[in-house]
C-alpha cells in the first residue's frame, strides 16, 4: 500500500509540474507555481523558511520522501530504472557501499561555486532545474507539435479548439546541455538505478544526512528474515545490506519497493530511535580529509577564475555592454546569486523575450535567461516572469510596480537612424514607447528624429525591436548592474495623452 501511495503521489506531482512548465496556453492555475517553489533549492535560495522547516521537518519524520515522491527528476530515474528492467528481466540490484568521499565532494562543490559566483554549477546539480530544463527545451517543443496536429485535425471539421504555436529553439547551448545531463542521469539510472541521487546529487546527500535521525524507517527484523535477498536484489538505491541485515538510511529514498517483495513480511517501514552505541570510536581518514580541503581549495581558485566575465560576441545587431536581466532581479549581483537556470520564466515568457545567456554573464552566468529584443518586446503590464520564479532571482511585481521599474536605458546613435542616413520619415521607435522616453523632435526639411529621455526610461525594448535600421539598430537598450524606480513616470504619460489628443 505505501508503494502505491508514493507511486501515487510522485506522479501527480511530477505530471502536475510538468504541465505547468510547459503550458502555453494558460490552462493551469497560476497557483500551481508552488510546485516549483517546494522544490528544495528554489525553497533554500529564496530563503522561504516555510517550506525549508517543513521539508526537513518532513525528512526527520519520515526520512527521503522528498527524493522519493516531491523531486521530479527522481521520477524520470525510476521511468528509466522501470524500463530498463522490462528489457533485462533478470536485472538485478546489489548492495554498494556508499561512496561518501564523491558525494560530500559534490555538496562542497556546489556551496563553493555558489560563494565564488558560479552559478552555472549549482543550477546543473540542482535536481529540480535540470529537470525543468528537460521540459522547457525537450517536452515543451514536443507538446507544441501534438498540439499544431491537433489543430490541423480539428480544423479540417471546421474545429478552432486549437490555434497553431510556433516552434522555435530557444538555444542550442542550454538544449545541448540539457540533452547532456539527462542522457546521463537516464544513462546512470538504467545500468544503477538512483545512483545519481545517492552519489552526486547535493540535495540527496544532505537529506540522506537529515534521514539518518528520522524517527520512521526501513528496518529488518532478523528474526522473521530467512535471508533470501529478494529485498536488496529489488532495491534500486543498491542501500539493502541483506547479510548484515542492514539498511544505509542514509541513502534509502523510501521508494517500498523492498517491503512489496519481502514473503516473510521480515522488512517494514516502522518507527525507530537510536540506541545508544558503546565503544564506538570515530575513525578520522586523513588522506580524505586532506582531498575534501583540495576540492575545496580548486573550487576557490577556479570558480573566481571562471565566473570572470567574459565580452559577448556572438552574431547580433545589438552588442551591450551589460546584459537586461529580467524584470523583478533587482540588481545583476541579486540575480546572479539566485538564478538556477531552470528556465520557467523562460517558458512562461509570452514575448518569447527572454533568453537562456551564453557569455553575456560570463562563464559563471552561463544559462542564466537575459532579455533579447530581437523578435518581441516586454509587454508593459506583465509581471508572469516575477510571479513564478521560484528562487527568488526575479521577485514579484504589481503591474505599478512594473511600470516604474527600470531594468536598462535606451541609447540612441543618430548615425544609424535612418532619418540621418536615409532622410526619411520614421517615429516607429517613438511610438512603440509607453513613457516617451523616446519621442521626436524637429529635425530638418519637416523632418523629426528621436530623442530619448534615460531618466523614464524602463527598457521594455520597444524601440529596439521595431527600429528598422540595419545592420545596426540605431536605437537600443542597454543593461544596468542595478534596476532602478522612475519617478514621475505617470505624470510624464498624462502629458503625452494630453498633447497627443489635445484636451
Amino acid at each position: 500500500m505505501l508503494r502505491k501511495i508514493r507511486i501515487a503521489v510522485s506522479v501527480s506531482t511530477a505530471i502536475l509540474l510538468t504541465i505547468y512548465i510547459i503550458d502555453f496556453a494558460g490552462i493551469m492555475p497560476s497557483w500551481f507555481g508552488f510546485l516549483a517553489k517546494i522544490q528544495f533549492i528554489p525553497a533554500l535560495l529564496s530563503v522561504n523558511i516555510v517550506v525549508l522547516v517543513a521539508l526537513i521537518i518532513a525528512t526527520l519524520v519520515f526520512g527521503r520522501i522528498y527524493c522519493s515522491s516531491v523531486c521530479p527528476l527522481g521520477l524520470y530515474q525510476d521511468v528509466v530504472t522501470y524500463i530498463s528492467r522490462l528489457v533485462h528481466k533478470k536485472k538485478r540490484f546489489r548492495f554498494r557501499k556508499a561512496l561518501t568521499v564523491m558525494r560530500w565532494s559534490f555538496v562542497i562543490a556546489a556551496v563553493v561555486a555558489f560563494l565564488s559566483g558560479l552559478t552555472i554549477l549549482v543550477g546543473l546539480l540542482d535536481p529540480y532545474s535540470s529537470y525543468a530544463r528537460f521540459a522547457v527545451h525537450i517536452l515543451k517543443p514536443a507538446y507544441q507539435a501534438g498540439n499544431n496536429l491537433a489543430e490541423l485535425i480539428f480544423t479540417q471539421f471546421d474545429n478552432h479548439t486549437f490555434y497553431k504555436v510556433g516552434i522555435y529553439l530557444i538555444s542550442v547551448v542550454s538544449l545541448a546541455t540539457t540533452i547532456v545531463i539527462t542522457a546521463f542521469v537516464g544513462y546512470l539510472a538504467w545500468v544503477n538505478g538512483r545512483i545519481y541521487c545517492n552519489s552526486i546529487c547535493p540535495v540527496g546527500t544532505v537529506l540522506g544526512f537529515i534521514s539518518k535521525a528520522s524517527l520512521f524507517k526501513i528496518r529488518i527484523n532478523e528474526d522473521a528474515c530467512n535471508s533470501c535477498g529478494a529485498c536488496g536484489r529489488t532495491c534500486k538505491a543498491s542501500c539493502i545490506d541483506t547479510k548484515n541485515h542492514k539498511i544505509d538510511a542514509s541513502r534509502c529514498i523510501n521508494c517500498f519497493d523492498c517491503l512489496d517483495v519481502c514473503s516473510t513480511s521480515a522488512i517494514n517501514y516502522n518507527y525507530s530511535f537510536r540506541l545508544p552505541i558503546k565503544n564506538r570510536k570515530k575513525v578520522v581518514n586523513a588522506s580524505r580529509r586532506r582531498f575534501m580541503m583540495a576540492v575545496g581549495v580548486t573550487g576557490v581558485a577556479a570558480t573566481k577564475l571562471m565566473a570572470e566575465k567574459v565580452p559577448f560576441t556572438g552574431n547580433t545587431s545589438v552588442v551591450r555592454k551589460t546584459p537586461i536581466t529580467p524584470p523583478g532581479s533587482l540588481s545583476l549581483d541579486h540575480f546572479s546569486q539566485k538564478c538556477t537556470s531552470c528556465h520557467l520564466c523562460v517558458s512562461k515568457c509570452p514575448s518569447n523575450i527572454i533568453k537562456p545567456a551564453f557569455l553575456e554573464y560570463g562563464v559563471g552566468g552561463m544559462l542564466q535567461p537575459t532579455l533579447n529584443f530581437d523578435n518581441d518586446f516586454c509587454n508593459y503590464d506583465c509581471t508572469i516572469c516575477s510571479d513564478v520564479c521560484p528562487t527568488g532571482a526575479l521577485l514579484p511585481l504589481t503591474k505599478d510596480s512594473k511600470h516604474t521599474n527600470q531594468m536598462g536605458q535606451v541609447q540612441f546613435v543618430m548615425n544609424d537612424c535612418i532619418v540621418f542616413t536615409d532622410e526619411t520619415s520614421c517615429g516607429a521607435c517613438s511610438e512603440h514607447c509607453p513613457t516617451q522616453a523616446v519621442h521626436m523632435v524637429d529635425y530638418k526639411n519637416d523632418l523629426t528624429i528621436p530623442e530619448i529621455d534615460t531618466s523614464i526610461c524602463v527598457g521594455c525594448g520597444g524601440c529596439e525591436f521595431i527600429c528598422p535600421a540595419t545592420p545596426r539598430k540605431a536605437i537600443f537598450v542597454e543593461g544596468i548592474s542595478k534596476h532602478k524606480t522612475i519617478k514621475l513616470i505617470k505624470e510624464k504619460v498624462e502629458e503625452v495623452k494630453v498633447d497627443d489628443f489635445g484636451f
